[in-house]
């Protein structure tokens, strides 16, 4: 599907940039990196020639955190579940993910390190992996949501340094900053340049800002496992929900599958925190790009059964949502016609922004020269046709 000398034009499109909405646009692209994006159309010697048809052609979508999809989850332990999950989303339009864990054994977890290093190599025809996410297991039980209560536990320096010094591949971290040993966890992933967030707390507004403090600048799934105002001997507090909008230096990432938050919370948050703090995520498990029946989050050997109903995953006695089974087209199309936010920002929710948060917008994350070649296409429902990473044509239906 790819000319033989790396070169792809791609015209007649509404092109997104950062900074407009180029009506009948064109991109071009040279080995794997974009070369010029500019308005009409261009001669472009030798290339491979897509005709946008009046789509629009956009950044390649960046989900910061997710589980897997098509059947596979990134704790089965496998390159085929690595590199199936990779390829359900690459054609739902994600270009780049960030595999996420989910508290487990440490054997497990050295495992998933290990698998991950043969699945990037392997990884042709899926999203791009950007590195690994750590969820858990350092939370607070009591937010502990469908994480496996038999391994959480308190922040110990020498078992994650010696996990740190494990792997050289893990982005970012997620725990509950109110833990014994948090601040010093959090320094580690500064040192390290991890990105250290808080996730399944029960934390005050006081514990965020020392977070903050400490190297914390991102919150897990806003409003999903943890606290909001409480009261502690009569007197309220701020929680965790509140300090994602009392700290502007605070980003954060949201499930907006249509389930895990209303309408109403994904204005809310949009008004509140505005397009350049926010990242759309899916938080898929296996079940994402699957249909509604019995589901296992986490691994295949040692993972918890949940079922699939209502476009969501839900513990057995459904007393909680077990993770999402969107894709990220599904995430962009829920902003704009449940939220009524416009498009550009929408795209820029699950492009520019999660490529920041996750420090590499120098090559990711929006169509600009020299930057990756990760675009995707899609008609204005956000039915994606074509999927492109790195200048490779993962799928083009035009």
């Amino acid at each position: 599907m790819n000319s033989k000398n790396g070169r792809l034009k791609i015209y007649n499109g509404r092109v997104i940039t950062p900074y407009r909405l180029i009506e009948n646009g064109t991109v071009l692209i040279d080995q794997g990196k974009i070369v010029s994006v500019c308005a009409g159309e261009i001669d472009f010697s030798g290339a491979q020639v897509i005709d946008a048809q009046n789509n629009y052609i956009s950044p390649g979508f960046i989900d910061l955190h997710t589980h897997g999809g098509g059947g596979h989850d990134f704790m089965d332990g496998t390159v085929d579940a690595f590199l199936g999950a990779a390829k359900m989303h690459a054609l739902h339009g994600t270009t780049a993910l960030v595999p996420t864990t989910l508290t487990s054994e440490i054997d497990d977890l050295l495992n998933t390190f290990s698998v991950y290093k043969l699945a990037r190599k392997e990884n042709t025809e899926g999203a791009q992996f950007l590195g690994l996410h750590l969820e858990g297991p350092y939370f607070a039980m009591s937010q502990k949501g469908a994480q496996d209560p038999r391994y959480i536990r308190l922040p110990a320096k020498e078992e994650y340094e010696a996990i740190l010094n494990h792997s050289q591949d893990i982005i970012r971290w997620s725990a509950a900053p109110e833990l014994a040993g948090a601040m010093e966890f959090g320094r580690e992933m500064t040192r390290r340049g991890i990105l250290a967030a808080i996730g399944h707390t029960d934390a005050t507004s006081d514990e965020v800002a020392e977070a903050l403090e400490n190297g914390f600048t991102h919150l897990t799934h806003l409003y999903s496992g943890m606290s909001g105002v409480m009261r502690r001997n009569a007197f309220r507090y701020a929680g965790v929900i509140e300090s994602a909008f009392l700290f502007d230096q605070l980003t954060v990432e949201i499930i907006a599958d249509g389930v895990h938050l209303p309408p109403s919370l994904l204005q809310l948050i949009f008004k509140q925190k505005g397009p350049s703090r926010i990242a759309l995520i899916t938080d898929s498990m296996r079940g994402a790009g699957m249909g509604p029946g019995d589901s296992i989050l986490g691994g295949l050997k040692d993972g918890m059964r949940v079922i699939i109903e209502d476009g969501v995953a839900k513990l057995p006695d459904r007393t909680a949502f077990a993770g999402s089974v969107a894709t990220t087209d599904l995430l962009v199309r829920n902003m704009i016609q449940l939220a009524g936010v416009p498009l550009l920002q929408a795209v820029q929710m699950i492009t520019s922004t999660p490529a920041q948060i996750c420090r590499i917008d120098e090559r990711k994350g929006s169509l600009t020269s020299g930057k990756d070649a990760d675009v995707v296409i899609f008609d204005d429902n956000i039915q994606i046709n074509t999927t492109i990473i790195n200048g490779h044509i993962v799928q083009n239906q035009l």
